[in-house]
């Protein structure tokens, strides 16, 4: 992967274009300073000199960073990588050397003005003079290639880790949602078990319903998020199954807004609660009992309230659900589908118990483009 990283062409020559401006700038001020006959017309010279004094390394950094990544430390042994750069930092400083010998030349035929030396010895003279500040470049683009690899590489494990994580939540959430099937589906066989020695009938009725139910919690199997409108349809067959048991001692009100029914909801998310509320708040009773779904849209917020006839909890064990207790399946899957933006809270109502649930509100798109279709 490393090897593939290619340094950005147009930024790098228009910082070595900005350098020569200024290098020229500087060259031309130093003239002025030191003899005050610097004419103008050399400007045109010094700004070659040092375009090419800049558009070589600009030119070469790129050879350089792919040498350095192919030799990258960790990879090769280090006596390799001290010749690979030996060699690399002397073949550079010899090639910026001739270029800027060769455009001397060009420009100065006679020789360097202001001077006596020759050319040839001017160019040996620069080149030792030179020598540090090459080297210096030549590291700086062998760095610049750590950096680059090594980023490129953090973010590669970042995101192989943020993958995993995914992968891990979503296998999490599986094996939770698979352990409220067979919850619901034992409760409910143990239930037909009961009626088939009383009343046959409302027992073969059940065992209808409990299939209608479990074909539709087979047809979302594995999928985490549903519809509102469709999680109701399983709640109405699994309350259909509770109302046979329970006949006239058990009533049930729906009160949905139409804009929360294409809302996301967590798969299975109402029928362990409701659950739970026949459970505690109807069945333990003798007197008549009542379970209320209400569902609200509330500005970029779904709320979800479950509410029974119950006689409620003490503070302690209230305080206790509050903190995480109880209905620790349904906590953990809100948990991993809206990590810090949810809430699940218990209360005691004046007329019974209540179980709220606050999620981000979120459209179904196929619910969207089903409505569009219909509307075009």
């Amino acid at each position: 992967m490393s090897e593939r990283l290619q340094v950005p062409a147009l930024p790098l020559f228009v910082i070595a274009t900005a350098l020569s401006v200024s290098s020229t700038f500087q060259a031309y001020s130093m003239r002025l300073i030191e003899d005050g006959t610097s004419s103008p017309q050399a400007i045109p010279q010094l700004l070659a000199l040092n375009l090419v004094y800049w558009y070589v390394p600009a030119l070469l950094a790129p050879t350089i960073v792919a040498v350095a990544l192919r030799y990258q430390l960790g990879r090769v042994r280090w006596s390799t990588q001290a010749l690979v750069h030996v060699t690399g930092a002397f073949v550079y400083s010899m090639i910026h050397t001739v270029a800027m010998l060769a455009t001397r030349a060009v420009l100065f035929p006679s020789g360097r003005p202001g001077t006596a030396l020759s050319l040839w010895t001017w160019a040996r003279r620069d080149y030792l003079m030179q020598l540090d500040w090459l080297l210096m470049t030549y590291l700086f683009a062998v760095g610049l290639a750590h950096a680059l690899a090594y980023r490129r590489e953090s973010e590669a494990r970042a995101l192989a880790a943020a993958h995993l994580e995914t992968r891990l939540v979503e296998a999490q959430l599986q094996a939770l949602q698979r352990q409220l099937h067979p919850h619901f589906l034992f409760n409910t066989l143990n239930t037909i078990s009961g009626l088939m020695r009383i009343n046959v009938d409302a027992a073969d009725l059940m065992i209808d319903r409990l299939g209608d139910l479990l074909r539709m919690t087979l047809d979302t199997s594995g999928i985490q998020q549903v519809p509102l409108k469709q999680e109701l349809d399983v709640l109405k067959k699994y309350l259909e199954i509770e109302q046979t048991r329970f006949g006239s001692r058990l009533s049930v009100a729906m009160h949905i807004e139409f804009d929360a029914l294409d809302a996301l909801v967590p798969n299975l998310l109402l029928q362990p609660l409701v659950e739970n509320a026949i459970r505690h708040g109807v069945a333990p009773l003798s007197r008549p009992g009542w379970i209320a779904v209400h569902a609200a849209r509330e500005g970029t917020r779904l709320r979800i309230e479950i509410r029974d006839s119950g006689n409620g909890l003490p503070p302690e064990r209230l305080t206790a659900l509050n903190r995480g207790v109880g209905l620790g399946n349904t906590r953990a899957r809100l948990t991993h589908l809206y990590p810090s933006d949810h809430q699940f809270a218990f209360s005691n109502l004046d007329d019974g118990f209540s179980v709220t649930v606050s999620i981000p509100f979120e459209i179904d798109p196929q619910s969207v483009e089903y409505v569009r279709a219909g509307v075009a």
